[in-house]
């Protein structure tokens, strides 16, 4: 079922290996023309405009962007019970990860009477989005919102796409998580759409005031992605998020009903998802595909499995060593990478990209889906080779705060016109010296 590239007794640069290895292609800019004009539009007519392309992309049209905090309460009354506990799991555990994340100002003394202090700060507001079109995502909303309250973010606003199924509003589920995390703003918006009302802010049905946000977290589709590209700047953005990815690397002790049942799992998300296995065993290799004919007749997206498992972005990597396995997945920088080796935890100690990493037999992504305490909202398309994943440090701002007495700044006060002389900025130094006149 799996396309396979064979890299044993190949040498390759990382560029090279970077070529031959499976990937999702995904042009953001291709888009842009599309989502040009809806960030226009909302930034100049507001609500209305969101209303319309509301109603153009998601067929429905909600009454309201903001949801009435009665629909909350009630989403939250009338969740499934073993939702609302698993639910509460994932939220205490996440919490119990995220509080270990936070940051404490730190001073350092740089010379007698001159310190600089390193001082956190969190952002003042956020917007932060839950998909809501292949599948929903309640988890999601605890991955976002979790990281932001830890950081101490003080205002935030949760964003999902309207569904016509509910009216109009985001699925309840959606609604039922935040409710359980206390949030009190949630905005029925999906989509370019989403993003631009979130940086630009406007006036809902009701003349209720939408504030503007400052950070927009989340992932969403490539239209999202290219609108998160276009304001970044008037906002942050923790991502251009891409299909979802995983990465096995496994060796002959792997149990090939897990592997492929892995696999399975994030091919499940979208037919773009990318699942790909880096294995030094032709043998296990025969027998996941084998496992992958059995596993995906049986499941509930087949077709969508099926169409993802057999794309380019997906694949078998052939390799002679573990350490050569561990070079390439290296370069992949997988979003979710798992380690079924002999030597797992050793070997995943070895691992220097990816955006999260999953240890052992019994450790798949699904549990980091959901219940490990890990945030799932990850980098994507190689993007862990440089970033990180969403953390509290995400919505943490990192102030420096510099204090010198006179004397400390007398006393390095001819290296600073040293260097700004070198620099040709005389006007530089001429700021310090004009102090001692």
């Amino acid at each position: 079922m799996l396309n396979r590239t064979d890299l044993r007794g190949r040498t390759t640069s990382p560029a090279e290996l970077r070529a031959a290895l499976p990937r999702a292609e995904v042009d953001v800019d291709a888009v842009l023309h599309q989502v040009r004009p809806v960030v226009e539009a909302v930034a100049t007519r507001g609500v209305e405009a969101v209303l319309e392309y509301t109603e153009r992309f998601d067929r429905v049209r909600p009454a309201s962007v903001r949801v009435p905090s009665a629909e909350l309460s009630r989403a939250l009354d009338e969740l499934d019970p073993a939702v609302r506990e698993a639910l509460e799991e994932s939220i205490r555990r996440a919490r119990l990860v995220h509080a270990d994340q936070r940051r404490t100002d730190k001073t350092t003394q740089v010379v007698p009477g001159g310190t600089v202090t390193e001082k956190w700060v969190p952002v003042a507001r956020v917007g932060l989005y839950v998909p809501g079109g292949l599948a929903v995502y309640p988890s999601s909303v605890v991955m976002n919102v979790v990281p932001a309250q830890t950081a101490g973010v003080e205002s935030l606003v949760v964003c999902s796409p309207p569904q016509a199924e509910f009216g109009g509003l985001p699925h309840p589920s959606i609604l039922a998580a935040a409710a359980l995390l206390g949030v009190t703003e949630v905005w029925s918006v999906g989509g370019a759409q989403a993003v631009a009302l979130l940086a630009h802010g406007g006036v809902d049905t009701d003349g209720t005031e939408l504030v503007p946000v400052d950070l927009v977290t989340g992932p969403g589709n490539i239209y999202l992605t290219a609108a998160k590209r276009l304001l970044r700047g008037l906002i942050g953005i923790d991502s251009e998020a891409g299909p979802t990815e995983i990465a096995i690397l496994a060796d002959e002790t792997a149990d090939p009903v897990h592997v492929a049942a892995d696999l399975i799992s994030q091919a499940e998300h979208d037919t773009l998802a990318a699942s790909v296995l880096v294995t030094t065993s032709e043998e296990l290799a025969d027998a996941v595909d084998a496992e992958l004919e059995r596993q995906v007749g049986a499941t509930k997206h087949t077709e969508r499995i099926r169409t993802a498992l057999t794309g380019k972005q997906s694949g078998i990597v052939l390799v002679s060593t573990v350490d050569e396995g561990i070079r390439v997945v290296d370069v992949y920088a997988a979003e979710h990478l798992e380690i079924q080796t002999a030597n797992s935890r050793a070997d995943a100690a070895r691992v220097r990209s990816a955006g999260a990493i999953f240890v052992g037999a019994h450790s798949p992504v699904s549990l980091g889906d959901y219940c490990a305490g890990s945030n799932h909202v990850l980098p994507t398309g190689g993007c862990a080779r440089h970033s990180s994943g969403l953390s509290v440090q995400t919505f943490l701002r990192g102030i420096h705060v510099i204090d010198y007495s006179e004397d400390a700044l007398r006393e390095v006060a001819s290296h600073v016109v040293a260097l700004a002389n070198a620099e040709d900025l005389p006007a530089h130094g001429q700021a310090v010296t004009a102090r001692f006149r």
